[in-house]
């Protein structure tokens, strides 16, 4: 499996500027969904074991909201998006142009849920079409599933389907902005073996050391 420990800071770097432009996309599609400005970035990218995921969110028995997709084609992947539960609400409140605090996080209604899921279709894309741009390899992204649950109950499901995967993650902290108002939640990019030396190879990188 790959050890994301040996990424050099040429290839950070080359990760950082595709989710940056990936993000860049993401708002300018999301704008145009709701008809408003939004801002997007990604301050950073992070190397956790997947076992720290849940640290993240506050600690495994933090209530989240998860999408998960499975990526096919040249480098086969997963994509998870996940933030704690009251954040999925403070972002369909600010997807929606509603106040902040408006949505009920204990009762999203089935517009909430589909705002939540176009949000993880749009990241998804964006991000997967950079890569695309910058590699030439080709993705195909599944529809996106929704889970609501304690993050290491999450986690392990999305485990148990997985079968294979590298013990780390690239975590793309992720920014939306609308009118001042934030949300930060955290992008997962978990390559299936091989396939982050695939990407890098692609990126002319250079290959894992």
């Amino acid at each position: 499996m790959e050890d994301f420990d040996k990424l050099s800071i040429l290839q950070l770097d080359a990760l950082m500027e595709i989710a940056n432009i990936g993000a860049g996309n993401a708002a300018t599609a999301l704008a145009k969904l709701i008809n408003a400005r939004i801002d997007m970035s990604v301050p950073r990218i992070d190397i956790k074991s997947f076992a720290q995921v849940p640290d993240l969110m506050g600690g495994a028995d933090v209530p989240v909201v998860g999408l998960y997709l499975k990526v096919s084609g040249d480098a086969p992947a997963s994509i998870l998006f996940i933030l704690a539960i009251e954040r999925a609400a403070a972002l369909v409140d600010l997807l929606m142009g509603r106040e902040n605090g408006t949505t009920n996080h204990e009762g999203f209604s089935d517009m909430d849920v589909s705002a939540l899921m176009e949000v993880g279709n749009i990241l998804s894309a964006t991000y997967l079409g950079a890569l695309t741009i910058f590699t030439d390899l080709k993705f195909y992204p599944s529809v996106p599933a929704i889970g609501m649950d304690m993050a290491g109950a999450l986690l392990n499901a999305i485990l148990a389907q997985l079968g294979e995967v590298a013990d780390q993650v690239l975590v793309l902290k992720t920014e939306l902005k609308r009118d001042g108002q934030g949300v930060v939640g955290d992008f997962f990019l978990l390559p299936d073996p091989g396939s982050l030396e695939i990407i890098l190879g692609a990126l002319g990188v250079g290959e894992l050391e």
